[in-house]
């Protein structure tokens, strides 16, 4: 993917590393309709965008959700790239996870990202970008996040899946594995007390990661 002059929606740019990848895109000459929860959160980011178009969600709302590709597609004159940066954490061993705080784990963390994905898919313009932000607790995940890890793990798989069924198409479908990053996403899990952690990426060098996926090209 090129950047410059590229049409990109961000999911979850009101929060800390979807707003950074935002201006990133932004500054790198794409055009970018923003996604996100916090209102007011949202409107800083479009100022800092040139005023770029605004889409308030809740990840509850699947509907809503999956509107967002179509009125980003009518707002940007097309579509190239979708970049889901939506999540929340959640702590503790597995007997102590109430249900209804793994319900709003996998719907934050996989319900609501897939229905922006999947109502993107038709509106791609060819070859087009499906991404999304998982995370390396999909490759290994640690004692007293198994909801969290495994809300995370569905997403990549239904990114796997994808992947293989646009194969013929030239569609990139990307399941972008961050690493720990300092940002204060564990300080806000829903549930639970974050376990010690080492240090992590700084959100710039997180956001260089995204980007480097985006286009292939080594951060």
């Amino acid at each position: 993917m090129n950047v410059s002059g590229s049409r990109v929606l961000v999911p979850g740019a009101s929060g800390v590393i979807g707003s950074a990848l935002a201006v990133r895109l932004h500054h790198g000459g794409a055009r970018v309709a923003l996604a996100g929860h916090d209102a007011e959160r949202l409107r800083r980011v479009s100022a800092a965008c040139a005023d770029a178009p605004e889409f308030r969600f809740d990840a509850y709302d699947l509907d809503r959700c999956a509107g967002a590709p179509g009125w980003a597609a009518d707002a940007l004159g097309g579509l190239d790239a979708v970049v889901v940066c939506v999540g929340v954490a959640g702590f503790g061993p597995a007997d102590t996870v109430p249900d209804a705080v793994a319900e709003h784990l996998f719907t934050v963390n996989a319900l609501a990202p897939l229905a922006f994905l999947r109502a993107a898919l038709p509106r791609l313009s060819p070859p087009g970008v499906l991404a999304a932000v998982t995370g390396v607790v999909v490759d290994a995940p640690p004692a007293g996040m198994a909801d969290y890890a495994a809300s995370k793990a569905a997403l990549a798989a239904w990114l796997t899946a994808v992947r293989r069924e646009r194969r013929r198409t030239g569609t990139a479908v990307l399941d972008i594995r961050l690493p720990h990053v300092d940002s204060g996403f564990a300080a806000r899990g829903v549930v639970g007390e974050p376990p010690a952690l080492s240090p992590g990426l700084t959100v710039h060098r997180a956001v260089d990661h995204i980007v480097a996926e985006l286009t292939g090209r080594p951060p």
